[in-house]
């Protein structure tokens, strides 16, 4: 490696403030906590519904090529060189780009996991509406399938980069813009069959929409701070996440529609409640204990009608403790009416 370009790096190393490394330091915890959102929401409805298994597989190969990328970019060996030059904190601050890189791998390789170990799962917490099962739903066979190419695109990368980089260095550059070309390429499309997917069930299923919500501005964020350390030669790795950004806004939209539905449809979901009207042979008493009338029965009626008049009377009324005496109809009235 040319050590003009590592003593060039080491000076913006040595540059860097704390509000870069502050910035650097909020993305990570915010992809921590965004990923968990995800990661609850599947496990706390016991199910991966929802998720298109081909989302998860563009996405982890995406997040291979992107992690291969930022580890073979000659700006990042060039910062991971200067860590014998410069001071922990400049050494750290450097290396933060690569963290949030490799922060995003590890809980996207989460989901994968989730996403098998939670696959159809019979007791899952699933409304009505979405425990129908749908005939174009994937298979186990697809979701095995979905692993392995992940698990064999991760070794590929791995295998490939460390050849370059033991074997022939000088092209480890051009890998790695071949890494973010093909990381940017599988991120345009990521989000394509997710989708499609989420419209066609008209609910979000295990997708979380508090993940999205925090990634779609994350996401550009990210892009800025990792543009602001890598400049224009590194728009293989920040490049990426702008695409990203943009698809995840889309689908954050499309799951927002269909989880919270207008207040026409509220209102018609739960009509209110219409009070029926009384009527003395099918409606029961609903009488105070004891009641003005029912109280007094004697002073009301001698005969069966009478009674039954002074306790329609009462049940219609509603009369209650706090009724005056001399109110019509009350003890303190002259008259049976």
């Amino acid at each position: 490696m040319d050590r003009v370009f590592v003593a060039d790096r080491c000076d913006s190393l040595r540059e860097g403030g704390f509000t870069n490394f502050f910035v650097s330091i909020v993305i990570i915890v915010g992809i921590i906590l965004s990923y968990v959102t995800q990661h609850y929401r599947i496990i706390s409805r016991g199910s991966s519904e929802g998720i298109s298994p081909y989302f998860v597989l563009l996405g982890v190969t995406s997040a291979n090529s992107q992690f291969g990328n930022i580890l073979t970019l000659p700006q990042s060996r060039a910062d991971v060189a200067c860590c014998m030059e410069v001071s922990p904190f400049e050494c750290t601050a450097g290396l933060l780009g690569i963290a949030q890189i490799g922060t995003q791998w590890i809980c996207f390789a989460v989901i994968l996991v989730l996403f098998l170990v939670f696959f159809r799962r019979e007791d899952a917490d699933l409304a009505g509406d979405e425990c129908e099962r749908d005939p174009d739903q994937p298979t186990w066979r697809t979701a095995i399938g979905v692993a392995a190419a992940c698990l064999v695109h991760g070794l590929l990368v791995v295998i490939i980069s460390a050849a370059f980089a033991l074997g022939a260095p000088s092209y480890l550059g051009a890998w790695a813009n071949f890494l973010g070309i093909m990381s940017a390429a599988l991120a345009a499309i990521q989000y394509i069959p997710q989708i499609w997917t989420t419209y066609r069930l008209k609910h979000a299923g295990s997708l979380s929409i508090l993940m999205m919500f925090i990634q779609t501005p994350g996401g550009l964020l990210f892009a800025a701070s990792l543009a602001a350390r890598l400049g224009w030669a590194g728009w293989s790795s920040w490049g990426v996440y702008v695409l990203t950004a943009i698809m995840q806004g889309i689908l954050l939209a499309m799951a927002i529609s269909y989880e919270w539905p207008s207040q026409e449809e509220r209102n018609q979901a739960t009509p209110q409640p219409q009070r029926p009207p009384y009527n003395r042979r099918t409606t029961p008493r609903v009488l105070p204990s004891p009641g003005p009338y029912s109280a007094h029965l004697q002073a009301y009626g001698e005969t069966q009608e009478e009674i039954e008049r002074a306790l329609d009377r009462e049940s219609v009324q509603g009369v209650g403790e706090n009724q005056p005496l001399l109110a019509p109809g009350g003890l303190g009235s002259s008259g049976i009416r």
